[in-house]
């Protein structure tokens, strides 16, 4: 076994990776750009060297060579299914943690990939690729078309008809060529219905090789996973069979050794499979296979790396219970799913409940990169953690997953988690009556309401009354007058607009709270509301309910966290509604950035005329550009930003005046 292991990338995986490491007495070696020097992988791990890139094959192995290890444990993503990278730690004498180049290469070009699974009888969707058959000729819809060279979902367009063919083609080839440096497609008959299916195989140096059952990975959005099982609801114990047969097969097929997963699209109907493509590497899913098998992948993979022979066959293998895994984002599903970022302010991640002794009730597993006080930028994939769940049976497992996402809090970035709270409590979910299409199809009833419930806002508005405002006592907030105390508005700028809150007395003793839209003070709709803090963790009674939350600030801005969700809050300035994140809308011809990121292109000039719709500016951020557009016929009296430069959510990109102005 390995004296010491690099780990070629970053976050939650890295994080994931170490605690094997440490728990096998490995010494663990992580590396950093200078934007994560304080990451917690880094943090964790017992050396971290600076690289200048993740992506930087040569640094890399420098680092390795530098800091005495022995191998190189890729992760996912970044460089895990690069064949020239695994031939780059071959040639320095360095272990790489994963398949031969071999397999990696065949298994990238998904043409290449289909045509030898096939020879090996592997069932493949009928279709056709380039350059031998001619796309344009394709007669059998609804189709799908795909770049070869791609992965992740990114540049498969469905095509229903002959008629829509010509554009899907030349729209695939664009995405295609850009995002992968290859134009190449392929085209497959679309399968109506679809469940996405996976297989987790193993292989050895020795010749063994087993499967570890099925994922369902259908809960999909934009092709990317977001909610994924194991085992899967539809598969019964002869089709796991099967597949996992055929899935060793396609292993087989390529000399394949170490951990790697083979996806199949499945027919929800009938149940007909075929292989859709190998990912040789590990899968951000692995947790679910992992909780239900008892085995840890990361150190198979580390011992067959180190040569060692699996230590069982397949009939060894058991699956117990059921797990399901759900990806938290920095995103904000009430902006369109864009990414978000900022500094974690607080954070509260579930643990597994205490039980008696013996096997647990139910298992909660948190995989997470993040610490409180590090920051989420732009420059990352926004998959922050996973919450993974095990319990005997599914439905306990999808309870157990509920309660863990309400325990889950990380105030100072907007994350998905209400919506994936959402998703699992969808009937259709619970009911196992899965598709890729689903979440597309529901996706309206997963959508969190537009702002913070009034209870929140009422909470704020307390938290900001009840804090000191110096040590004259004529400054304490509590109203007070002769006769009887005043009312307080308290104006809370949130991501929707400006709310207003009144209050009165002290909340950290006795006051009350009345929303403005109530009416005029003393209605019946007031409240009697206190306040009580310990650290983080905030208490909040109004009308004798008592609700809790955690709770950070920073400047002027408050963040309230609760079941799953969190809130900000701004003390909103009158007569000043432009200078402040979310104060100003559309309406006053503000353009403000949609999410953090890097202005790409400036499309307008200053002094220039525009009409409504017309395109201002390009953000990226996380592999995701975004056109803000002018939100009126106008001029651009202001225009503060410039290509190349970095932009925090909300930030003014523009501001469009009236001509009459």
């Amino acid at each position: 076994m390995f004296d010491r292991v690099l780990i070629a990338n970053r976050g939650e995986i890295a994080v994931r990776i170490i605690r094997t490491l440490r728990a096998l007495g490995i010494g663990s070696v992580a590396v950093h750009t200078a934007s994560d020097a304080d990451a917690r992988h880094v943090r964790e791990a017992d050396t971290a060297l600076q690289v200048p890139k993740y992506l930087d094959m040569e640094a890399i192995v420098a680092a390795a060579l530098a800091s005495g290890a022995q191998a190189v444990h890729p992760g996912y993503g970044f460089l895990a299914e690069n064949a020239a990278f695994a031939r780059r730690c071959a040639e320095a004498g360095l272990v790489f943690v994963g398949p031969p180049a071999a397999a990696i290469d065949a298994m990238g070009d998904k043409i290449r990939a289909k045509a030898t699974v096939s020879a090996a009888g592997v069932p493949v969707v009928p279709g056709g690729a380039e350059p031998d058959d001619a796309l344009e000729r394709w007669d059998d819809f609804p189709a799908l078309i795909k770049p070869s060279a791609g992965g992740g979902g990114k540049g498969m367009v469905l095509v229903r008809s002959a008629a829509e063919l010509p554009d899907a083609l030349e729209s695939a080839r664009r995405t295609a060529r850009a995002a992968f440096g290859d134009a190449t497609l392929l085209i497959e008959r679309y399968v109506e219905n679809p469940r996405h299916i996976e297989i987790q195989v193993l292989a050895d140096t020795h010749g063994n090789l087993v499967h570890l059952g099925e994922r369902e990975c259908s809960l999909q959005r934009r092709h990317q996973k977001i909610i994924e099982e194991a085992p899967s609801p539809f598969v019964d114990a002869a089709t796991r069979a099967r597949m996992g047969a055929a899935a060793v097969e396609a292993a087989r097929a390529v000399g394949y050794t170490g951990a790697g997963t083979v996806e199949f699209i499945v027919d929800g109907t009938t149940g007909a499979y075929h292989f859709m493509e190998m990912n040789t590497r590990l899968q951000v899913e692995h947790p679910v296979t992992e909780l239900v098998t008892g085995l840890d992948l990361v150190e198979l993979q580390l011992r067959v790396a180190a040569g060692e022979p699996l230590p069982f066959g397949q009939d060894d293998v058991r699956l117990d219970g059921h797990a399901v895994e759900a990806r938290v984002y920095a995103e904000d599903p009430a902006r369109g799913f864009l990414p978000s970022g900022g500094r974690v302010l607080a954070l509260r991640e579930p643990a597994s409940p205490g039980t008696p002794a013996g096997r647990p009730r139910e298992i909660v597993r948190v995989d997470s990169g993040l610490v409180e006080g590090g920051t989420v930028g732009s420059e990352f994939d926004p998959m922050l953690a996973k919450v993974v769940t095990w319990a005997p049976g599914r439905e306990e497992a999808y309870r157990a997953l509920d309660r863990a996402l309400a325990a889950t809090a990380v105030l100072g970035v907007v994350t998905n988690v209400p919506f994936l709270r959402a998703l699992a409590a969808h009937p259709a979910v619970r009911a196992g009556e899965l598709d890729t299409g689903l979440v597309e199809r529901v996706l309206p009833e997963l959508l969190p309401e537009a702002g913070p419930p009034a209870d929140a806002l009422a909470a704020a508005a307390l938290v900001f009354h009840a804090m000191p405002q110096g040590g004259d006592p004529w400054e304490v907030t509590d109203g007070w007058r002769v006769g009887e105390p005043a009312w307080t508005t308290w104006r809370l700028e949130t991501r929707d607009g400006v709310h207003a809150v009144r209050v009165r007395g002290l909340p950290e003793r006795s006051a009350e709270v009345l929303p403005e839209s109530a009416g005029e003070p003393g209605e019946e709709r007031q409240e009697p509301a206190s306040v009580r803090r310990s650290g983080a963790a905030l208490a909040v009674t109004i009308g004798g309910r008592t609700l809790h939350y955690l709770h950070a600030r920073t400047g002027d801005t408050l963040w309230l966290g609760r079941d799953g969700a969190s809130w900000s809050f701004t003390r909103h300035l009158i007569g000043d509604p432009g200078d402040r994140p979310g104060a100003a809308g559309a309406g006053d011809g503000v353009v403000r950035s949609p999410m953090p990121g890097t202005v790409l292109v400036v499309k307008a000039q200053l002094g220039e005329r525009v009409s409504e719709g017309q395109p201002l500016a390009i953000v990226e951020a996380m592999k995701m550009e975004h056109t803000v557009t002018a939100p009126r016929d106008g001029v651009v009296s202001e225009l503060p930003v410039q290509a190349g430069q970095p932009v925090e959510m909300d930030a003014v990109l523009a501001v469009v005046t009236p001509e009459e102005a």
